[in-house]
This record gives structure tokens, sequence and C-alpha cells, in this order.
């Protein structure tokens, strides 16, 4: 039977201004692991050449730029990264087939359809290999969840990524040594009535297509201890044991009772 493990944390804190820090990340990008990082309008990541995947991706949702129109997927390998440290389309070849993955989004195309740049989502540095009942299942059912919360006014802040805890497949027309991910990890922010509040999901790769994201609940600091990031570095000392350390309600604004 598939399993998933979904994680949530929620806390209340007076929260800074946003844009005190990069437009993509709050509490600055995260930091702990080793990779080229590329900022562009719409996200920012961080590449890892072994892995040839994202070590993270971090993205600013906000209400003008969802609810675009449909958008194509025109898949093309990563100008701003060298042949040696990303994947081409073609390595995507037969994988469906093969071992049941679809080219998922890290930075969903549907949070920014109403963007100009929407095109830059469809870089395979923002892909990676996602099983399809996970990434047609409770993946995108908590990314709706997300446009849901904008839609009713709030900007949030997303911090996503890989898991790499055990072996789950290959590629099987890829050319290069790469790892595909076993599970993946979701961080989300935003601020209601002025303070903060935060919540963390991780999912199997493995997750049948009927699990509900909001089955299982831990830290941040879970999150970070698991991937071996720093998911929001310059979050002050005295409160990263309130936000990342305990349990709270963001949640319950994502549809989780």
């Amino acid at each position: 039977m598939k399993r998933l493990i979904a994680v949530s944390l929620a806390v209340s804190f007076v929260f800074p201004a946003f844009k005190a820090f990069a437009e993509n990340c709050v509490f600055s990008c995260p930091i702990g692991l080793s990779g080229q990082t590329i900022t562009r309008s719409i996200y920012t990541l961080n590449n890892n050449p072994q892995t040839k995947f994202a070590n993270w991706v971090a993205y600013h949702v906000t209400p003008e730029t969802i609810d675009g129109p449909s958008r194509s997927r025109n898949w093309k390998a990563d100008p701003k990264l060298n042949d040696e440290s990303t994947l081409e389309p073609n390595d995507y070849k037969g994988a469906w087939r093969s071992i049941g993955t679809d080219r998922g989004h890290q930075v969903p195309l549907a949070s920014f359809s109403n963007s100009p740049d929407w095109r830059e989502l469809n870089y395979l540095s923002n892909i990676t290999p996602q099983d399809s009942d996970l990434n047609q299942g409770p993946w995108v059912k908590l990314e709706n969840a997300v446009r849901g919360l904008v839609r009713s006014g709030q900007d949030v802040y997303v911090v996503s990524g890989p898991l790499y805890e055990t072996f789950f497949a290959a590629l099987p027309g890829a050319d290069e040594l790469h790892s595909i991910p076993s599970g993946y990890f979701k961080v989300i922010v935003s601020e209601v009535n002025g303070l903060m509040e935060a919540s963390a999901f991780i999912m199997q790769q493995n997750a049948s297509r009927r699990d509900d994201y909001c089955a299982t609940q831990v830290t941040i600091d879970e999150v970070e201890a698991r991937t071996g990031l720093d998911i929001m570095p310059v979050l002050p000392d005295e409160s990263e044991e309130t936000i990342e350390g305990m349990l709270g309600k963001l949640a319950m604004r994502l549809g989780c009772s």
C-alpha cells in the first residue's frame, strides 16, 4: 500500500515586512546544501549538479500571479546551467511508461499563470520526476489549497524541495547520472493579521492518489533535519523554537481540520 507522510506546522509571530529580504524568499533563502543558485523574477532555486535537480525552490504567490489562462508545457534545459548540471527534455522519454512518473513542477505553473515570465517554470531545473499518483493527487491538492488561501487576499511564500532517503528509480532515457527524489517537502509561510503563520508538508513518492495531505504533522525542525537545510536562516534565534519547533494552525487555513 502506498504511504503518504504529510506534516504541518503553524505558529503566530509578529511578522516583519516580507520585502525586507529577497522577493522570492522570506527570512532569506535556504542555506545548508551546495549548488548553483539562480534567481528569476518569480522564483529562486538552488540546483544540485550531482542529483541534476534543485535542492530547493522558493517563490512568492500573490493574488496578482494566479488565475491567468491555461499555460503550455514546452520543456527546455535551463539556459543558466551547463549541460553537465541538468537534464534535457529527451532524458524524460519513456519515464511515464517505465516508472510511472510525470514531469512535476516544483514551482507550480498554475500559481504564476498570470505572470509574463511563466515560461521560465518549464525549465527542467524546476522539474523533477514525480510519481503520477503523487503529482496528480495530494501534491496538486496542496498546491490548490495554497492558491485558495491566496484568493482570500493572502500573500504566501513557499519553499519546496526533494528528499533522498531511499532509492526510488532512475529515468530510463537519461544519459547522465542522476538521483530521483524519494519524497518532497513544502514549507508555507503567510502573514495573517500581522502575525506569521507557517506550515510544512512532506510527501513520499509512493503516495496514493487519494491520500490526504493533512494526514500527519511534524515541525519545520524535522524538515530541516531530514533535508540538511536551514529553511529560514535569518529567522531570529528567539523565535526559532516557537516557529520551527512547535505545531500550529496554518494548516487549518489550507483545508485541514
